[in-house]
């Protein structure tokens, strides 16, 4: 799919998946379609983090390929970390729903931030 639709044009369809997503277990009332909004989730990470880290590989200087991984799953930890603790946060003061309501929300924004830069860089490539 990667060679179909470009990095960034796979990257941008994982965001687009995520929003769905979380949209889906924000509205989730029956078990079908929390299952739906997990399937959602898992298909955005199999989109994703396979790429991320080609994304490193490629970019990354040979011999720091390895400081670049370290680098980058020590930033993915402190975010996973702080957005986990917001998560509950929200969780406990306004619910599940809200919950994932921010998520897709969120994830929206950086569609929007992150779409126009990922598509420059595809066409300076």
């Amino acid at each position: 799919l990667s060679d179909r639709i470009g990095r960034s044009g796979l990257l941008i369809a994982s965001l687009f998946v995520l929003v769905a997503a979380y949209g889906t277990l924000a509205l989730a009332a029956s078990i079908p379609l929390f299952i739906a909004g997990i399937v959602l989730w898992g298909l955005h990470m199999g989109l994703s983090q396979g790429l991320l880290a080609t994304l490193i590989a490629d970019t990354a200087p040979k011999h720091l390929k390895g400081t670049a991984f370290g680098v980058f799953n020590l930033i993915t930890g402190v975010v996973v970390l702080f957005g986990n603790v917001a998560a509950g946060w929200i969780w406990d003061a306004h619910g599940s729903g809200a919950t994932f309501l921010t998520g897709a929300v969120l994830s929206a924004v950086t569609i929007l931030v992150a779409a126009p830069m990922l598509l420059r860089i595809k066409r300076q490539a």
